[in-house]
């Protein structure tokens, strides 16, 4: 199946979840959130999340300010 990661195209197995392509890619930081076509996945989601083939996936640090 195709997706993309942070802007590249990456190939993954079929019926993956969130939280397995992050540990493949040993991607799991804290702080890190996530977003899934343009729309936040809560962390407590990652486990349940299938990807889909086209999904654009973004992974970036939480930053908190004002």
């Amino acid at each position: 199946m195709h997706i993309q990661f942070n802007d590249e195209p990456l190939e993954c197995t079929a019926g993956l979840t969130i939280a397995a392509l992050l540990a493949q890619l040993e991607q799991g930081k804290t702080g890190a959130a996530l977003a899934v076509n343009h729309t936040i996945v809560p962390r407590e989601q990652w486990s349940d999340h299938l990807l889909r083939e086209g999904d654009s996936i973004l992974l970036f640090q939480a930053i908190a300010g004002g």
